[in-house]
């Protein structure tokens, strides 16, 4: 009877049921993975609608950026343009992703509120809608890639399937985190804000613009607690042909495990809450 009557109060029908429906949620977002990609193909259209070259903006925008850093900072730090100049372009398109894909998570449901109140889409639907978003982003941005790896001799050494492996274990960490903004901006709308600041900051504290053989001895372990460090260079070592340390690997897979367990179950525990946030 006490159980009866805290539902009837609360409307909540226990833990193990809400994860349930969670679940439900999850695989009926796999079902509709072709409704997530029109939603994002939308996306970018809108965005770039009535300009001549569209997304291929923001990837002259970064090039540019890129000649201009790698050129400056090969110079300061007499470091050979040949070896600098594709570590530094490698590192702002990848970090370019999980920047995208985080600081747009905070708007994954804030931006679908009139289709979650007017239907009963999955929600998981729309964080894959942010992904597959920044994913075609990047699919722009390779040409800077193929560039640099061709122009500059990597392109023979380098491990394609080794970096595809890092990618996805960089998309896998990077989408918790952007649904976990999602649902805390859902409910506070200063965390967009803040995952902004921290994203500024992450990419000045990670070896984007700088090399990491300038840390020795105890600095190295500052790098190692970097989780962005770990999620770059599994994809831009194998690029460069270089070997991606075992520790990297082992750090990923248990960030996408506690990541995502902590995640869902958040999810799990909000999903009723999240239309009534918004």
């Amino acid at each position: 009877m006490a159980q009866a009557a805290h539902m009837l109060r609360t409307g909540q029908r226990g833990g193990l049921f809400q994860l349930q429906m969670a679940f439900r949620d999850l695989k009926g977002s796999g079902q509709r993975l072709g409704l997530a990609w029109s939603l994002a193909w939308h996306d970018i259209v809108s965005r770039y609608r009535g300009s001549i070259l569209g997304p291929f903006w923001i990837t002259l925008s970064m090039g540019l950026m890129v000649l201009g850093i790698g050129f400056l900072y090969a110079n300061l730090f007499k470091i050979p343009l040949n070896e600098f100049l594709p570590f530094v372009a490698l590192g702002i398109v990848f970090f370019g992703v999980m920047t995208g894909v985080i600081n747009e998570g905070c708007d994954t449901f804030v931006q679908a509120k009139g289709m979650l109140s007017q239907t009963s889409l999955p929600m998981f639907t729309f964080v894959w809608r942010t992904v597959l978003r920044n994913l075609i982003s990047l699919a722009h941005h390779l040409v800077i890639v193929l560039a640099v790896l061709t122009v500059y001799g990597y392109w023979a050494r380098a491990d394609v399937p080794q970096a595809l492996v890092g990618l996805v274990l960089m998309i896998v960490n990077v989408s918790w985190a952007s649904m976990l903004a999602g649902i805390a901006s859902a409910r506070f709308r200063d965390i967009p804000q803040i995952v902004a600041s921290i994203m500024q900051f992450a990419i000045f504290m990670t070896p984007v613009f700088w090399t990491p053989n300038r840390f020795s001895g105890q600095h190295m372990a500052i790098l190692h607690a970097n989780p962005f460090y770990h999620l770059l260079d599994a994809v831009r070592a194998p690029l460069l042909g270089q070997a991606v340390a075992h520790q990297s690997y082992l750090v990923l897979v248990l960030m996408a495990l506690g990541g995502w367990t902590l995640t869902f179950a958040l999810f799990a525990r909000t999903r009723r809450r999240i239309v009534h946030y918004l």
